[in-house]
This record gives C-alpha cells, sequence and structure tokens, in this order.
C-alpha cells in the first residue's frame, strides 16, 4: 500500500525577524573605528566616575596639595610617596588625578547643556513647523540670526556678561545651541506633518499636542541623536576654550580647559606635560563622541553613507 501522506517541508530556524533595535545594533557594530570610539569614550566616562576612588588625591582639595610637588616630571614620586605617573601642575597637583576629575565636569557641562539645549529646541522647533503662518515665520527669523554668529563668539558675550561658575557656562551653551536643534525638528517634523497618518490623526479628532509629541516626535528622533551628539562634543570644546580663555570655569573648579591654561605658561620652559596630557585627554574625548556620531548618522540615514 502506498504512503500519501505529503513531506511537511522544515521551517528553517534563520528565517527569524530582527526587531528594529536589533537591525540598528548590528549595522552599527559593523564598523571597527565605530566601535573602537564607542569602548573608548565609555572608558573615559567610567574613569571619570570612579575618578575619586581610584585617583591618588583629590587635586582640589588644598590639604592634600603640596607646592613641594610643583611641576614633577612624569614618573617623579611625590613628596607624600606616591608616583605622579603624567608629573604635577604648577600648584603641585598630580595631573592625573586633575585630569580625571576635570573630565567630570567637562563631561557633566558638555552632557547638561546639551539635554537641556534639545529640549528646548525640540519643543520650539515643533512649535514652528505644526503652527506654522507667522509664528513659524517669526520663530525661523530668530533662529536664523542666531545661527548668523558663531556658536562660540555667542557663549563669549554669554559667559562674560553673567561671570563665572557652571551653572552661567551651562545656560550659556544652552543659549549658544538651542538653535541648531530647532531648526532640525523643524524641517524634519514639516516633512512628517504632511503625511498621511498625521492627517488622519486630525480626522479622528486628536488633539495638537498628542499628535505633535506621540506622532511626529517620535519620527525627528533619528536626526536629533546625530546632531546630539556633534553638539555635545562641541559643548566640550566649547567650554574647554572658554575657560582656556579665562571666562570660563573659575580656577577653583577642575575643567580640561583650565588646566590646559595652567600649563600654558610653562611650554617653553620644556615643560610640556602640564598642558600636552589635559588636550589630549580633551582630544580623545571630543573625537570618539564625534566619530560615534558620524556613523549613527549613516546608520540612521542610509543615503548619508559613502
Amino acid at each position: 500500500m502506498t504512503d500519501m501522506t505529503a513531506a511537511t517541508p522544515a521551517t528553517p530556524d534563520a528565517a527569524k525577524v530582527e526587531t528594529p533595535f536589533q537591525r540598528f545594533r548590528s549595522e552599527f557594530f559593523e564598523s571597527r573605528v565605530a566601535t573602537f570610539a564607542l569602548a573608548t569614550f565609555g572608558v573615559i566616562v567610567l574613569l571619570a566616575v570612579l575618578a575619586p576612588w581610584i585617583t591618588p588625591q583629590n587635586p582640589y582639595d588644598l590639604a592634600q596639595v603640596d607646592v613641594m610637588d610643583g611641576r614633577l616630571a612624569p614618573g617623579s614620586e611625590a613628596f607624600a610617596g606616591y608616583t605622579m605617573w603624567l608629573g604635577s601642575d604648577g600648584a603641585g597637583r598630580d595631573l592625573y588625578s586633575a585630569i580625571l576629575y576635570g573630565l567630570r565636569i567637562s563631561l557633566a557641562v558638555g552632557l547638561a547643556s546639551g539635554v537641556i539645549a534639545l529640549l528646548v529646541g525640540t519643543v520650539i522647533g515643533l512649535v514652528a513647523a505644526y503652527a506654522g503662518g507667522r509664528i513659524e515665520a517669526i520663530i525661523m527669523r530668530i533662529v536664523d540670526l542666531q545661527l548668523s554668529f558663531p556658536a562660540s563668539l555667542v557663549a563669549l558675550m554669554l559667559v562674560a556678561a553673567l561671570g563665572k561658575g557652571v551653572d552661567k557656562i551651562i545656560l550659556a551653551l544652552v543659549v549658544a545651541q538651542w538653535a541648531y536643534y530647532a531648526r532640525t525638528v523643524r524641517g524634519t517634523a514639516l516633512v512628517e506633518r504632511g503625511k498621511e497618518y498625521v492627517e488622519a490623526a486630525q480626522c479622528l479628532g486628536i488633539s495638537k499636542a498628542r499628535i505633535v509629541f506621540r506622532h511626529i516626535l517620535p519620527n525627528c528622533m533619528a536626526p536629533l541623536i546625530v546632531v546630539g551628539t556633534v553638539q555635545t562634543a562641541s559643548a566640550i570644546s566649547l567650554e574647554a576654550t572658554l575657560s582656556f580663555l579665562g571666562v570660563g570655569l573659575p580656577q577653583t573648579e577642575p575643567s580640561l580647559g583650565v588646566l590646559i591654561a595652567n600649563g600654558f605658561e610653562y611650554m617653553l620652559s620644556g615643560r610640556y606635560w602640564i598642558s600636552v596630557f589635559p588636550g589630549l585627554a580633551l582630544l580623545f574625548t571630543v573625537v570618539s563622541i564625534n566619530l560615534v556620531g558620524d556613523h549613527l548618522r549613516d546608520v540612521l540615514n542610509p543615503r548619508m553613507r559613502k
């Protein structure tokens, strides 16, 4: 008797649907440069967070600083008995400790100003795109006026008027950066506003606020992430520049810009390490963030790939 049972083809195990997050993760880690940059930035953040526990001194606690240790070369032994692997600055502070404490302030200023500027610029850009008409025209003229000046000049004028301090420089950086986010969000939201799902939501009587923040905003996140990484790196560089010029953070606040400025006068005398090592820390931080941002742009917008 012939067996008439048809063989059921086996379903291949490989036929699995990737989630958007899995697809994004696989595409991002395809680049070795971006992976290395992300790992470098992760190490920098970890060192900054753990600074109080992995450094031999608090460089801004006068009780732990000895002026007899001033301008020691890398590898020298401090008066307290520990080795200063990166040397010391003119005030006798261990440079390794000062750099890690400076990273804490520089990262905090850059991230705080970036997040606040993103929130302010996103709200203003969404209002301009969805309201349209005279409101959009007024907002975009203000944005164009702000972007016609370099961000460094805007921040410099504000810090000069407000004075020194962490809160002052964060406010200055927010004012100098919010327009970049507003223009990015407004351009993306204008495209989304004309799509069918927005028109359908309007026909269903959904409120404008819900349409803007629940439907349009999620589709603006991809360019915002890219702009956010680039502007965070820019904020860290700008804070270091202002502190180097003496109008940013005071000498009592650890910052990479302050450390570079402290060693500038000793460069010609051969004590290069006082400025070079903080400068390298700033360079690695900014470059790693920019490399991650560049690759995020390629992953989130395939049309921008080289």
